[in-house]
């Protein structure tokens, strides 16, 4: 498979991987979730892996997480919302070693 060329566009659109004991369970079944940027869509998201990672992406899902209400010094203030991308490879594929970074 030919890589494709990486743009500075697929750096803004893929921010960081989430690591969670439920995101390590779901690389079990050839998934990785990363925070991705609000604005992006799930074809920008599939274009960023695949050019960062080269690896064939089979689906993408997406989840806004809204962020919670808390009190600091007894003043409220919100959380940031962030969207989640889980991206499933195809079958076959080498899992994406989220530790080693971007190749």
């Amino acid at each position: 498979m030919a890589k494709q060329q990486i743009d500075a566009r697929h750096y803004d659109v893929i921010l960081s991987p989430h690591i969670t004991e439920k995101t390590t369970l779901l690389s079990e079944n050839n998934a990785v979730v990363f925070k991705v940027a609000g604005s992006a869509t799930k074809p920008q998201i599939k274009e960023a892996i695949e050019a960062l990672f080269d690896r064939k992406v089979k689906a993408v899902n997406t989840i806004v997480s809204k962020g919670k209400t808390k009190r600091w010094k007894g003043k409220p203030y919100t959380r940031t919302d962030f969207k989640k991308a889980i991206v499933t490879l195809v079958e076959g594929q080498d899992p994406i070693d989220i530790t080693e970074g971007v190749s």
